[in-house]
């Protein structure tokens, strides 16, 4: 069955009926608006949009897999602040034909991908149209803390990661040569894993600036070293090769510190903390915080072009 012949209001029948609440949901899906508890007073946003064929694949990535990314872009950048996640909202546009089986799954790799953070979906709206879209925004919580933004890394801080880097990029590459092996790359780029406590964990323990890393790690260090105005020196030893990359590297005829320094979408969290301070869990120590400009691997600057995603090229 098409969506079309389902119609709008069945399908948003059929998309809400598969819908979790959470605590903070005080209304949710069937009015003009939801209502989402703010105890804190203050309320995080962040918004994101996939586009097919821009964004994703449906040869290479199930329903299921893109709800889990969508979800998983704005819930990150929650984290990232410092912010525990609370609600969702969800736009779909999609093409007449489309099954609306394929509108099903999306909604439960989204409210699968919510429920790991701790959020719920709580509205959205559908539409048609000839290019596949989904834009979710994200509201989060700050618990009473202060936010941790990408203007507080301050010369002397450590800098540090949580998360996987380079994999999503790997997984990128090698469904874009044709295979489907090795299942853990191809997988990380189907659905990131990200370390959503460990944002709210960084803000506890003194994190001067954090960031989600979607863009590539120099690309994003270069957003705080820009906005705190310092420089950032990444050491490149600190990123040991699994042994899976590492061969599929090899096969590929790739650098894979190109996957781990320059590619994005394994939404993994970069912070900044004054020296000797406790690292939260999972946080490992990746580079320094400088008095210079800019961002540094082992103190040289890093190939000669675009070292992260932009949208527009």
């Amino acid at each position: 069955m098409s969506v079309t012949e389902t119609g709008e209001f069945g399908l948003i029948a059929r998309i809400t009926a598969r819908l979790g609440v959470q605590p903070s949901t005080l209304l949710g899906p069937g009015d003009d608006a939801a209502i989402v508890s703010a105890p804190d007073g203050r309320v995080v946003a962040s918004t994101d949009v996939l586009v097919e064929g821009r964004h994703f694949r449906r040869d290479w990535s199930s329903a299921v897999d893109i709800g889990h990314r969508a979800a998983a872009a704005n819930l990150a950048d929650i984290a990232a602040m410092g912010a525990v996640p609370t609600a969702l909202l969800v736009a779909f546009c999609g093409p007449p034909d489309l099954d609306v089986r394929w509108a099903e799954e999306l909604t439960d790799g989204l409210v699968a991908e919510a429920d790991r953070a701790g959020a719920a979906i709580v509205g959205g709206d559908v539409s048609a149209s000839s290019v596949l879209t989904v834009a979710v925004t994200a509201l989060g919580d700050l618990q009473g803390r202060e936010a941790v933004l990408r203007s507080g890394a301050r010369a002397g801080d450590v800098v540090a990661l949580a998360g996987r880097i380079g994999y999503a990029a790997a997984g990128y590459t090698v469904l874009s040569r044709g295979f489907r092996t090795p299942k853990m790359l191809v997988e990380a780029h189907r659905r990131p894993v990200v370390p959503y406590p460990a944002g709210p964990a960084a803000a506890k323990l003194g994190a001067t600036s954090m960031i989600d890393v979607s863009d590539g790690l120099l690309a994003d260090a270069g957003h705080v070293a820009t906005a705190s105005r310092v420089g950032i020196d990444i050491d490149r030893d600190a990123f040991p090769l699994p042994d899976q990359m590492r061969d599929t590297a090899s096969a590929l005829g790739v650098d894979p510190y190109t996957w781990i320094l320059a590619g994005g979408d394994d939404h993994a969290l970069l912070a900044t903390f004054p020296e000797g301070a406790q690292l939260p869990e999972p946080f490992r120590i990746i580079g320094t915080v400088t008095g210079g400009a800019g961002v540094t691997v082992n103190g040289k600057s890093y190939g000669d072009g675009q070292v992260g995603w932009d949208h527009f090229r």
